[in-house]
């Protein structure tokens, strides 16, 4: 008989959270509905699990045995189910190790600046080597939330489906290869175009102050949210229709070579707002090739720790998890949110220069 059962996730953070936890619990069989909402950090199920045979918490369609059941199903990404919301609690004890790394961070980002390797203090010379850097942080914060999770649901559902006439280890390497591939490729050209419409619009100043003001927005959201100790800013985060999203997801479950190639397309439309910060910037830039370029250079950063999750055993997507990586993360974010808000400004001529490098 079809149930509805409401449960809490514990370690939902963002709107990505939302769609993995969606695709991933629609897929579970005897589950015909799954609605998630980032506003209580909750997941509504609907689903026949009578046919399950009873667990440590009862019988198999109690509430405490379904949660317990689904929780196995989300916590390799990181999320657990739960009847009763957890008590929010802020482990401050992880800023005494994130607070230095990240001032650590920021000083050899400014040695670098000085160097001229990167620049974020001119936001109209954006450069490639700061796409890269900022593609860093994301990979270790949202976009292992959002694209880790589809890279190990991916490599799970190929594991499955090896070709026996091709090595074990060359039939789970192709699949990941050809996601990399397809998510530099489309990072690249997609973001060409994006420049290139941005020149259809040109953009003077105050087109390119709006747009550099909405990109230190989303980052300074971004950054509040991963350090994780206001919970009501994870409703402010902005990003494109969940739909989108979960068709994204949906692709990694279509049986053909060439998936996984499509599968890092799609990545480009993903509900990550690091990459959507960038797309925005991107289409300040009035030009095909210089967009392809930054994008390419973000995609590029992202590449280390994502490609470690696809081709090693580290289980770098769980330490991922953990608070340090995140306040970090977020205390690094809400840097480059706080200068591109100067700098979008000072630019605009509302403010007299700040910082002098």
């Amino acid at each position: 008989m079809q149930k509805t059962y409401t449960f809490h996730v514990n370690g939902m953070h963002c709107n990505a959270c939302v769609v993995l936890t969606e695709s991933e619990l629609s897929e579970v069989s005897g589950i015909s509905g799954v609605k998630a909402s980032l506003n209580d950090f909750s997941v509504e199920v609907t689903g026949d699990f009578s046919a399950r045979g009873g667990s440590a918490s009862g019988g198999g369609d109690t509430p405490e045995a379904v949660a317990e059941y689904l929780s196995t199903v989300l916590k390799p990404h990181g999320y657990t189910l739960s009847l009763q919301k957890e008590e929010h609690l802020v482990k401050w004890s992880d800023f005494r190790i994130a607070l230095p790394i990240a001032v650590g961070f920021v000083f050899v980002f400014f040695i670098l600046q000085k160097l001229g390797i990167v620049n974020l203090i001119n936001v109209s010379k954006v450069n490639y080597g700061t796409a890269f850097i900022i593609g860093l942080v994301a990979s270790v914060s949202t976009c292992m939330a959002v694209v880790g999770g589809l890279v190990l649901s991916m490599s799970a559902n190929f594991a499955k489906e090896n070709d026996p006439s091709i090595s074990l280890r060359a039939s789970n390497m192709r699949p990941q290869i050809l996601f990399h591939i397809g998510r530099l490729a489309s990072f690249f050209i997609l973001g060409g175009v994006i420049g290139a419409l941005g020149s259809t619009f040109q953009l003077g100043t105050i087109g390119t102050f709006i747009l550099s003001f909405i990109v230190a927005i989303v980052l300074l959201i971004l950054g509040i949210n991963l350090l994780d100790v206001f919970p009501w800013a994870k409703k402010l985060q902005p990003t494109i229709p969940s739909f989108i999203g979960k068709r994204v997801h949906g692709l990694k479950n279509i049986n053909h070579t060439l998936t996984p190639l499509l599968v890092g397309v799609a990545t480009f439309f993903l509900p990550c707002g690091f990459t959507q910060s960038m797309q925005i910037y991107t289409l300040t830039t009035g030009s095909f090739l210089t967009g392809s370029l930054i994008m390419f250079s973000f995609a590029l950063g992202t590449l280390p720790v994502l490609s470690l999750l696809s081709f090693s055993s580290l289980g770098i997507h769980k330490k991922a998890q953990s608070g340090i990586f995140f306040k970090t993360a977020g205390l690094i974010v809400i840097f480059f949110g706080i200068f591109n808000l100067i700098n979008a400004l000072v630019g605009a001529g509302i403010i007299p220069p700040i910082f002098n490098f």
